[in-house]
């Protein structure tokens, strides 16, 4: 869901609306749940020294809300409550996102947690600095520090827009291999979903501003480029699931003269892919 408060400030710094506050109420349960069941797991983690990405030891051990929950703009039974842990294991977190989605299904789609660990924001890389920022202007803690007073805000430039989305290539090779394998009919949404960030990549750097919304990015690019309007169009409506890709389509939009190929072509050229 569009964030109106995303974008960039004076100073070219990027803004976002995730805040503790615009959380609606009706999540609250959810959250306290979530906290409840994960603390334990936490528990045996024990602290790091250090609680900044930037200082050589990688973020402390948490878990964090973001996406339109932590925007205020979650639309009840239609969006997704999202968040991630740093420091627990995937096969940790995975059962406590299977049971909060059961136990909610009226409120949300479905409950996903992520599992990232301290060192995935560290060091000079692009994927490092692509987390960093995520951290610092998207998530609201839930238990943990909070990134906002830890670490510096970032610029929304060629730097931020590559580490959100510098893997693009990759992952076209590797959806590539999936729908050889057969796959190609529960590839399309999440296609989708991907790439049109990585567009939103494409129209912050082209109009000077910063934006990780893929409607928005879909039609700004489609008047970029008229040539790939209809089949951006087509993205943006896999992405929100208004429409259910056919394998057929998925394959086309892969092939050398599909749309994927040529955003990524785009996306090298004017950003820059993870070395």
């Amino acid at each position: 869901m569009l964030d109106p408060h995303e974008g960039l400030d004076a100073h070219g710094l990027i803004t976002t609306g995730a805040r503790r506050e615009r959380v609606p109420a009706a999540y609250d349960p959810l959250l306290a749940q979530a906290c409840s069941e994960l603390s334990p797991a936490f528990a045996t983690v024990g602290d790091r020294v250090g609680d900044r990405a930037e200082d050589g030891h990688g973020p402390a051990p948490g878990l964090y809300l973001y996406g339109s929950v932590a925007t205020g703009q979650a639309i009840a039974d239609a969006s997704d409550v999202d968040l991630f842990t740093i420091g627990l294991p995937a096969d940790v977190v995975a059962p406590v996102a299977r049971g909060l989605s059961a136990r909610h299904a009226g409120l949300c789609r479905a409950v996903e947690i992520g599992a990232a660990q301290p060192g995935d924001f560290v060091g000079p890389g692009d994927a490092a600095y692509g987390n960093r920022v995520f951290l610092r202007h998207y998530c609201v803690p839930l238990i943990g520090p909070d990134p906002s007073e830890g670490i510096a805000p970032f610029r929304g430039d060629r730097a931020a827009a590559r580490g959100f989305n510098g893997d693009i290539g990759r992952c076209l090779d590797r959806w590539r291999l999936l729908a050889a394998d057969g796959g190609a009919s529960s590839l399309g949404r999440r296609i989708a979903r991907k790439t049109l960030v990585a567009v939103a990549g494409l129209v912050s750097m082209h109009d000077a501003t910063w934006t990780t919304d893929r409607r928005t990015a879909a039609e700004r690019w489609g008047m970029v480029r008229p040539d790939l309007a209809p089949a951006l169009a087509e993205l943006a409506a896999w992405s929100e699931g208004t429409v259910a890709p056919t394998p057929g389509n998925v394959l086309a939009c892969l092939q050398d003269d599909g749309v994927l190929p040529a955003l990524v072509a785009e996306f090298t050229e004017r950003i820059g892919l993870w070395t």
